[in-house]
This record gives C-alpha cells, structure tokens and sequence, in this order.
C-alpha cells in the first residue's frame, strides 16, 4: 500500500499549521510548538517570503493531501470525482476524503491518528458490514457498520481504543457503540462536520487553472 513516508513533523511545519498526524503525541510532545517559525530543511531557515495565488492554492492542497494521508494522483482522482458529480464540488471533495475506510476508523475513535488507522486497516483488524476488509481508501456509505474484528481485540493499541472512544467526541454523521467497539455511518458528513483547517475553494482553483 502506498504510503507517505519519512518524518511527519517536518510536514506540519512546511504547511505552517500542526496537521495532528502522530495522533496524541502532536498534543503533548509536538516539535512544532518550538519550531513552528521555521521550514523544514538541515539549515531551518525562516518562513518564506509572500506566496503567490497559485502558492497560496498549492499549499491548500497539499495541506488537505497530508491531513488525510494521500497521494497526489489518488487526490487528483478524488478531485475528478467530485467535479463530475452532482453538489458543490469542493464539498463533495471532502465527503469522499471523510467516507475513507481509515478515516473513518479514527473519526470513531479506534485509533489515535489516520495514519494508525491506516496500519490497522492494512493489517485487517476491522470487518466492514460483517466482512474483513484491508483496503484503507474503501469509501463507506450511509448504513455501513465498521467494528474490530473479534480476534484483535486484545491487542493493546485496540485495548487503548476503550480509552480513545470515550474520550474522543464523535461526530454527528457517525454513530458508535463503544462497548462493542463499533460505529455506523449514519448520512454523508455536512461541511461543519469536516476538517476545518482545509480551505477547499482554494483546492478547486487549483485545479481549474
């Protein structure tokens, strides 16, 4: 499965904001917080000068492509698909990123970050509507169950979950059993619902250049 790989702290400070991609140690060790004014890079020069408009759109998308972990021609797929489908397309964009299989997952609470739940799909530690599905990108619609297979359950980051879930506050789209360690998704997310971070119009002009 194809992957973002190397250090993600690096990645927070290029888009200058903290994406939370290490889960709860972006809370309570985050390198960001003592090196937020600085790029990435051996030398760790200062923030940049003025973006153009079209750094500005470049940076909202690639903003968006490390939040829910995807790469660049999956994210233009994701892109095409919204623009040919019916609704605002930069809404729809988001829809299809919030219905991934390991989006989902951590949406729930069953796992600390999207790139853990990424591994745990990966590993077929989750059944999807009875069945155990691996494929981290699957899109869920509304009606779909997602619960942690029987057989995982005693592992410890799945052990932690117990933990996550009641911590955690779910969002309204979704519904969750956390005894059983299980969520449905109720209806497509509405756009209060989605990452906040994510300027999607800037996206779409992107993309329309």
């Amino acid at each position: 499965m194809a992957n973002q790989a190397g250090p993600v702290c690096r990645l927070c400070r290029r888009e200058g904001a903290k994406l939370y991609l290490k889960g709860a140690k972006c809370v309570t060790n985050c390198t960001f917080d003592k090196r937020s004014g600085l790029l990435p890079g051996q030398h760790g020069l200062a923030r940049r000068r003025k973006a153009s408009d079209y750094g500005i759109q470049l940076r909202a998308k690639q903003k968006a492509r490390r939040i829910y972990g995807v790469l660049e021609t999956q994210f233009r797929h994701y892109f095409e698909r919204a623009e040919g489908a019916e609704g605002v397309t930069g809404t729809v964009l988001l829809q299809q990123l919030e219905r991934r299989l390991d989006n989902v997952v951590y949406r729930l609470g069953l796992a600390s970050s999207r790139r853990e739940a990424r591994q745990l799909v990966s590993h077929r530690h989750f059944k999807v509507n009875g069945r155990a599905l691996n494929i981290a990108s699957a899109q869920l619609r509304p009606g779909d169950v997602v619960e942690v297979r029987e057989r995982s359950r005693k592992m410890l980051v799945l052990e932690n979950a117990q933990s996550l879930v009641s911590g955690r506050s779910v969002p309204e789209w979704l519904t969750l059993d956390a005894g059983a360690l299980k969520g449905t998704v109720a209806r497509l997310p509405e756009r209060h619902e989605m990452e906040q971070q994510i300027e999607e119009q800037l996206i779409v002009e992107y993309y329309s250049r």
